[in-house]
C-alpha cells in the first residue's frame, strides 16, 4: 500500500481526514447549488423577457387593428369640429340651441371613445416649438409675435393611438427670419440638427 493511501495511524488523523473530505463536499454542493440559482435566475429573467415581448406584441397587435377604423372615425370628429367653430349667435332659435347642444355632447362622447382607446389628439398650442415627428407644416405666416418656425395656428388636429402617429396635425409656422440660412433641396426647414440625428420619418397620412 502507498503511503499516499495508508490509512490514519490516530484517531485526530481520522477526524481530519473526515473534516476535509466533508469540507471538499460541502464547497461543491455551494458550486452546484450557485450554478442552479444563476441557472434560475436566467430562467426567470427570460420568462418576464418573454412576458413583456408578448405583451408587446399584443399591444401593437391591437394598435394595428384599430388604425384603420380610427382613421376613419377622425373625419367624423372633423366635420362635428367644423359644425361647432360654425354655431349661429347667441340670439339662434331655442330649437337650434338644442341642435348645438347635441353636436357638443356627441363631440365629446367621440373624443372620450378616442381617450378610452388610447388615440390621442394632438393640437399644439400657439408658440410651441414645430415637432416635425408630429406636426405638417401647411404653410408659413411672417411678422407673428412667435419665434421663428413655431407654431402659430393649428388647422387641423392630429392624432396618435397608442404612441404610434395615425395623422399629423397641421399646423401654420411663423417665418423664418430674412436671411436666415437656407436648407438644402428636399430638406424640413424646421428641423432640428438633433432631429437630423434621430433619423425618424414623418407618417403623414391621413
Amino acid at each position: 500500500m502507498s503511503e499516499d493511501h495508508a490509512p490514519p495511524e490516530s484517531d485526530d488523523e481520522a477526524d481530519a481526514f473526515i473534516a476535509a473530505a466533508e469540507a471538499d463536499e460541502i464547497a461543491a454542493l455551494k458550486a452546484e447549488a450557485a450554478g442552479l440559482k444563476e441557472l434560475a435566475l436566467r430562467y426567470a429573467a427570460d420568462a418576464e423577457n418573454t412576458k413583456r415581448r408578448a405583451e408587446r406584441e399584443a399591444n401593437d397587435a391591437r394598435a394595428y387593428a384599430i388604425q384603420k377604423f380610427a382613421r376613419d372615425l377622425l373625419g367624423v370628429a372633423d366635420n362635428l369640429a367644423r359644425a361647432l367653430a360654425h354655431v349661429p349667435e347667441a340670439g339662434a332659435d331655442p330649437a337650434v340651441k338644442n341642435f348645438v347642444l347635441g353636436i357638443e355632447m356627441t363631440e365629446k362622447e367621440l373624443q372620450g371613445a378616442f381617450d378610452r382607446n388610447g388615440l390621442k389628439r394632438i393640437a399644439p398650442a400657439r408658440g410651441d416649438k414645430f415637432d416635425p415627428h408630429r406636426h405638417q407644416a401647411m404653410m408659413e405666416l411672417p411678422g407673428t409675435e412667435v419665434a421663428p418656425g413655431a407654431v402659430v395656428e393649428v388647422m387641423q388636429p392630429g392624432y396618435d393611438l397608442l404612441g404610434r402617429l395615425v395623422r399629423p396635425a397641421m399646423v401654420v409656422v411663423a417665418a423664418k427670419a430674412p436671411g436666415a440660412e437656407t436648407p438644402a433641396a428636399g430638406a424640413n426647414p424646421y428641423r432640428d440638427s438633433a432631429d437630423d440625428d434621430a433619423g425618424a420619418n414623418l407618417d403623414t397620412r391621413t
